[in-house]
């Protein structure tokens, strides 16, 4: 596996997986998928938009990186990370976290932080716990699921 700067070539593949994980409605606040017409100035519109790539140039994982803020607070950034269904478990998820680290440090951010982790993403949360993140605290019913129940999200943050 690769993790690279996306093409592109890449659209239509980043497109699905990131609505595949709108859809599933239990990560990520969007509540509409994103048009394959809007995601070339979606992805674009990032500071940066990197993709995992497999052996066989499948993509298999993207993220979005970009400021959290602006002004006084430009220096925090913020991303989004999708992996396919089909290859979850794989350690993709890790990998995209990682080179979001230091594409975010490379860019001149300090700090990387998650404004939304769904508590019961506990891939995710267990994966930020590994790789040095802080929890800031967690916000009681953050997050409205699919059939509209509430549930807490949590913060992260880590120093770059």
């Amino acid at each position: 596996m690769h993790i690279r700067a996306y093409t592109g070539q890449d659209l239509p593949e980043m497109a699905a997986i990131w609505n595949a994980v709108v859809e599933a409605a239990d990560a990520f606040p969007q509540s509409e998928p994103l048009p394959e017409t809007e995601a070339a100035a979606f992805f674009a519109g990032q500071s940066y938009t990197g993709v995992a790539e497999d052996a066989s140039g499948a993509i298999v994982g993207l993220y979005i990186l970009h400021p959290n803020n602006v002004g006084r607070c430009g220096h925090i950034a913020n991303a989004s990370f999708a992996v396919d269904a089909a290859r979850r478990g794989e350690h993709i998820g890790e990998a995209l976290v990682r080179d979001c680290l230091a594409q975010g440090k490379r860019l001149g951010f300090r700090i990387l932080q998650f404004n939304a982790v769904v508590a019961a993403n506990t891939a995710a949360i267990r994966l930020y716990e590994k790789l040095g993140f802080h929890k800031i605290g967690t916000v009681k019913d953050g997050f409205m699921k699919k059939d509209g129940a509430y549930t807490d999200i949590i913060l992260f943050y880590k120093e770059l």
